[in-house]
């Protein structure tokens, strides 16, 4: 395992915060060893229907409880607004299942620390890093990376995570109330012009009790749904405008030459007529949608 201790000069406020949903076995572990290089536990009860409350509190972790589950994404906005209000000035997030070992937490903040980046992320796909990873886990997660366009970002979904006080408050602007608030961070951080530097890190599956509460299935189509409608959302003139235009302009053409074979043959095809209205109508609704939608986005970035 790769640990480090922190540096005892010029010391900042670091608070590790840790959404946790029916996780009272493991949760204890990742408290006690978090505590050693933090100030500050924060754990998000996400609707928990165990002990999960009680074991965090008694471990003297700051807990914030909700009375039903709504998600990652949700639980990690709570922590991190609890976060800026005590004055964070380093926070780092981990998963409460024990994938993430909290002994690597110096090593994660280091670069934030130091100035280095804006998010330290701790990746399983960099050079020093180590997983035991299922072989289908890797191959859907590579698939999701390529999805998410994550560029220079070889791991867009570790969960695992170091954020500067500025990087922290980009990232109460979240939308996605599941797993993948992890790409929504990635391109909320572009757009904010955030550093980010990918750590190495150790990334535990076997002998853990369960670490994801969804069907590796469930999961991977809820990432890639998120990362659809974030692409949607952010680009709509090149995902929506450029289709919908070549769409436009391929029903033009075909009810130009429709026309002009009418003129010379009196011949009407019904079925040519048929996909040129479908592919100009198509083509302009969706040429509208982007406008609108860029519109949109526009106008909520003006205001911000």
């Amino acid at each position: 395992m790769l640990e480090r201790t922190l540096p005892v000069s010029e010391h900042k406020l670091i608070v590790a915060c840790i959404p946790a949903y029916n996780e009272d076995r493991t949760l204890p572990s990742v408290i006690i060893k978090a505590q050693k290089y933090v100030d500050e536990v924060l754990v998000y009860d996400d609707g928990s229907e165990d002990m999960t409350s009680e074991v965090a509190s008694a471990l003297k972790a700051y807990v914030i409880s909700s009375k039903k589950n709504q998600g990652k994404g949700v639980a990690l906005k709570h922590l991190f607004q609890h976060a800026l209000n005590i004055g964070a000035d380093v926070t780092v997030a981990l998963d409460s299942d024990g994938q993430h070992d909290p002994n690597e937490i110096p090593l994660l903040i280091e670069p934030v620390l130091n100035g280095e980046a804006d998010i330290a992320l701790g990746s399983r796909y960099v050079d020093g890093a180590w997983t035991d990873a299922p072989l289908y886990r890797r191959f859907g997660l590579r698939i999701i990376n390529a999805l998410s366009g994550g560029g220079t970002v070889k791991d867009t979904q570790s969960g695992y995570r170091a954020y500067s006080k500025r990087a922290l408050e980009a990232m109460l602007s979240c939308e996605v109330e599941g797993y993948g608030t992890e790409s929504e961070q990635l391109a909320i951080a572009k757009e904010h012009n955030l550093k980010i530097k990918e750590v190495p890190v150790t990334v535990l599956y076997d002998g853990l009790a369960q670490t994801s509460k969804k069907s590796p299935l469930r999961h991977g189509l809820e990432l890639i749904d998120t990362i659809a409608k974030l692409t949607v959302h952010r680009r709509p003139l090149l995902v929506l405008g450029v289709p919908g235009t070549v769409l436009f302009s391929v029903g033009l053409i075909i009810a130009s030459h429709l026309l002009l074979v009418f003129n010379q043959t009196r011949y009407f095809s019904v079925p040519f007529a048929i996909i040129s209205f479908g592919a100009i109508i198509a083509g302009m609704f969706l040429i509208m949608t982007s406008l609108i939608l860029y519109g949109i986005k526009n106008r909520a970035g003006n205001k911000t």
